[in-house]
């Protein structure tokens, strides 16, 4: 990245009719070698925000010890990501309008010093840390494809899509491995170096210590990458890549109104929201749903790790396919839902072994569980590129801000009823089932379009 070699890219001419009728197209494209450093940063930045925001989760047990929190409180911290949602339509407006690198400002002001406050007043800064860190979600989740739209050719705009979007489910995905790997939980057996009891056990202050580390090792990762996107980060390159990265697009209120009369941009939303919103409450608090199933911290921790992992994995490597064969992002989709569907179906009927004698084993928790990731996870570069086809020439951030929002408001209405009824969980399982079959009917009946696409194929051609 950033050699002499790499910023010599192929020129290709854009004359068209099109263009030499209007004259915001330029007569050539250039792909730029820096473009893969600019993903890198904006996918290091997801990860860690989306490691910030699971922090509380695989760690739920140990935090419950440490600081009097309760099933409840502990909702309420993953709850905080979507409430950052709130002021979405600013930070969508920030994308569009001003330099892209400010609007992450927000992600890096989390506060981090517990060590010398009591509980109740540690709870509290926790609780603002938290929803600081929300407020950096609607650029993290919705940038990813106006990203690769600026600074990708076509036939690789859904691998960068899928590699920005994805990163932030894999730093998910290392809180549910650093957590329960740095902060022990409370069964565990006190260490002799423990203090003595001050405001809580020797073992609660060792608990506390521990989660006083993985917090000040977040906040250094995160005071280091935005230093260098400071630094360093470009909003646009020098020429656009594409037919479609130089196109005009529709003003900020015209795309609201457009994005909120079309129905079948709202059938594909809503196709998106509901099981992705779902998946991501019901994810937060894994742990709180295998305990009953008799499975440990660590061990929920390592099959949010995996559903996670495996869902990023394939879904670059079904977005690489998407860009070599295109036109096929519903076909696509409709096996990923359908593939959840079983798997989500599964585990819900593996956790009531009483009812259903199924087995209900470590290997078909783990299976049922990773396979229940893989298909969700990896459907959200494919249903964004479809959104941002069937709306062109809506500009991306808008697009991505809408249904992500609606996402948001999805886990965040799932994590609402969750503080109210936090004792039986089950009820998490059906709605996992039940959300992914409802996607997958609408994907069904959705008629796809692919405008962007015909506008770089044939225009340029």
């Amino acid at each position: 990245m950033g050699t002499a070699s790499s910023e010599q890219a192929e020129r290709e001419p854009l004359l068209s009719p099109s263009s030499t009728e209007t004259n915001d197209l330029p007569v050539y494209s250039r792909v730029y070698g820096r473009r893969w450093l600019v993903l890198t940063f904006f996918s290091l930045l997801g990860f860690l925000q989306g490691m910030v925001w699971n922090s509380w989760g695989p760690i739920q047990n140990s935090a419950i010890r440490a600081f009097g929190f309760n099933k409840s409180d502990i909702a309420v911290l993953v709850l905080w990501g979507p409430v950052g949602y709130i002021p979405w339509l600013l930070f969508m407006w920030l994308m569009d309008n001003k330099e892209r690198g400010w609007t992450w400002v927000p992600f890096t002001l989390k506060s981090l010093t517990l060590d010398r406050f009591p509980p109740r007043a540690s709870g509290r800064l926790i609780h603002g840390g938290q929803l600081l860190n929300g407020l950096a979600g609607p650029t993290v989740m919705s940038a990813g494809p106006l990203l690769s739209t600026t600074w990708f050719a076509p036939d690789q705009r859904a691998t960068a899509t899928a590699v920005a979007t994805l990163v932030p489910y894999l730093g998910s995905a290392a809180s549910f491995l650093l957590g329960p790997l740095l902060v022990p939980a409370p069964n565990d057996s006190m260490p002799t170096t423990a203090r003595g009891a001050s405001g809580g056990t020797p073992h609660d202050l060792f608990i506390r210590d521990r989660i006083q580390l993985l917090m000040y090792s977040e906040f250094g990762a995160v005071a280091v990458l935005f230093g260098a996107v400071l630094l360093y980060f470009p909003s646009r390159p020098p020429m656009p890549p594409s037919v479609a990265a130089a196109s005009q697009r529709l003003s900020y209120r015209s795309s609201i109104i457009r994005l909120l009369s079309n129905g079948r941009f709202l059938m594909i939303a809503v196709a998106y929201a509901v099981p992705l919103g779902v998946v991501a409450g019901w994810s937060g608090v894994l742990d709180m749903i295998l305990t009953p199933a008799k499975v440990s911290q660590v061990d929920a921790g390592w099959i949010g790790f995996w559903s996670i992992v495996g869902g990023c994995v394939f879904g670059v490597a079904m977005a690489r396919f998407a860009d070599s064969i295109r036109g096929m992002l519903k076909l696509i989709l409709v096996l990923m839902l359908a593939g959840a569907s079983l798997s989500a179906t599964w585990f819900t009927l593996t956790c009531l072994t009483r009812l259903t004698h199924l087995p209900s084993t470590a290997a078909t928790l783990y299976t049922s569980c990773i396979l229940v990731g893989i298909f969700i996870n990896s459907s959200v570069p494919m249903f964004f590129e479809l959104f941002i086809e069937t709306v062109y020439p809506v500009p991306e951030g808008i697009t991505c801000g809408v249904v992500t929002f609606l996402g948001n408001l999805v886990m965040g209405l799932l994590l609402f009823f969750l503080t109210f009824s936090c004792t039986d969980l089950s009820w998490l399982n059906w709605c996992l089932t039940g959300s992914c079959l409802f996607s997958l009917m609408l994907i069904l009946l959705f008629r796809e379009s692919y405008d962007r696409l015909y506008l770089d194929v044939f225009v340029s051609a």
